[in-house]
């Protein structure tokens, strides 16, 4: 009889392989692992290395140490001036409503004395800014700050511009404020306008440039608001001080503390205007 041989041992069966996946998307298989943390990654998580591929953590980390780009006076790199932009489709739907809507919506936001000082309606300083008296009135401060705004929005970044175009507004409807009739309305952009040319001729002088094309554009704007009748000199000439004093703290701030100190001027710029409207406030009030 013959017998069988005995049947070698069963092999045990080898697992299959684990397919890896994304550390951050666990339903998505990847073979492609982080060049630096080897952590695997799916291709919604590939970032363009100099060899392979990183995930965005170990991006992120790496770009710690890189010195972002900075603008001309410190604020964040501007490729387009949204600001801008934005202050001219406020000013353009604004005047859109006042034609709509007729004097109410230009009483409610005009900027008067009394308003101001017997009321309390203290919306009135910056809101005179965005209302118009005419067509023309708001075709010029809108081309303005077309021609102007952005340069100085590269210039100085989106919050620093936005300061100064508000608090340039600001000043022409304090100077307003303490020098105007208190039954005088006063309306437009004119004052953070000027605000601006200001600012462009002090930048100027700080880079070197030519400015006196600025200076003849200004003084010639000054000329027609003094010459031409209806036209408030306090708003320009408020706006005009304000936004080249301001202009000028930021231009020439420190560059070892550069942000500190802009901040301090901005800050310093508010304070002195708010008590400058409390103490008129005080004495128009007392008065009458």
């Amino acid at each position: 009889m013959t017998s069988q041989p005995p049947s070698p041992p069963s092999q045990p069966e080898q697992p299959a392989e684990a397919v890896p996946t994304c550390y951050r998307h666990p339903d998505k298989e990847t073979w492609v692992r982080c060049q630096r943390c080897e952590r695997p990654i799916c291709p919604d998580c590939m970032r363009d290395a100099a060899v392979g591929f990183q995930c965005p953590e170990c991006v992120a980390e790496g770009n710690k140490g890189i010195r972002q780009a900075r603008s001309t006076f410190g604020g964040n790199v501007v490729r387009t001036p949204i600001v801008t932009y934005a202050l001219l489709v406020i000013n353009v739907l604004i005047f859109g409503a006042q034609y709509l809507v007729g004097d109410r919506l230009t009483g409610e936001l005009a900027m008067w004395p009394g308003g101001v000082a017997v009321y309390g309606e203290y919306h009135r300083l910056i809101t005179a800014a965005f209302v118009h008296g005419s067509v023309f009135h708001i075709l010029f401060n809108c081309w303005a700050l077309f021609v102007v705004g952005p340069y100085l929005e590269r210039a100085f970044g989106h919050v620093r511009y936005t300061a100064l175009y508000l608090i340039s507004a600001l000043g022409g409807s304090v100077l307003g404020l303490w020098l105007d009739p208190l039954n005088q309305p006063t309306v437009g952009a004119s004052g953070a306008i000027f605000g601006l040319f200001g600012a462009v001729f002090v930048v100027g002088r700080k880079l070197n440039m030519d400015v006196r094309g600025m200076a003849v554009l200004i003084v010639l704007n000054l000329a027609i608001t003094f010459l031409v009748p209806g036209i408030s000199w306090t708003g320009h000439v408020g706006g005009l001080i304000t936004g080249s004093l301001l202009a000028g703290a930021l231009a020439y701030a420190p560059k070892n503390s550069r942000t500190l100190w802009q901040v301090l001027a901005i800050a310093a710029a508010l304070v002195l205007l708010a008590v400058l409207v409390l103490l008129r406030t005080s004495a128009i009030l007392t008065a009458t």
